[in-house]
């Protein structure tokens, strides 16, 4: 089973944000890295991308026709959708137990899983 993990970073430092990821002592700074590079190692696992910032989104809607578009989405921080990865395992189990592994999930954000639907 393909499942999305979008990686909700919440609270979680990054070097997106060098104030909060400063405060990060060198060896816990490795240690995220190493964290997702062992995630990008493991079997299953597609890599994915991490995302800029909510502010550098548009968001299109079309509406009577026209297209229309804006700035956004307006999350708070903790909602904010930070990345994804896709993991093709045996079942929800797999899933969650490689979401545990990602480091946002104990340092403040969260991981959704989700199934993916094939066609």
């Amino acid at each position: 089973m393909k499942y999305m993990m979008l990686i909700h970073q919440g609270t979680t430092p990054t070097p997106q944000d060098p104030e909060a990821w400063g405060k990060l002592s060198k060896e816990e700074q490795g240690a995220v890295f190493a964290a997702y590079q062992q995630l990008n190692e493991t079997p299953g696992v597609t890599t994915g991308h991490g995302l800029q910032s909510p502010e550098t989104a548009t968001t299109v809607r079309v509406q009577d026709g026209k297209t229309l578009t804006t700035d956004g989405p307006f999350v708070e921080l903790k909602e904010a959708l930070g990345g994804y990865f896709i993991f093709d395992g045996e079942d929800l189990d797999a899933a969650i137990a490689v979401a545990a592994k990602v480091p946002a999930a104990s340092m403040g954000g969260g991981i959704e899983i989700r199934p993916i639907q094939e066609w």
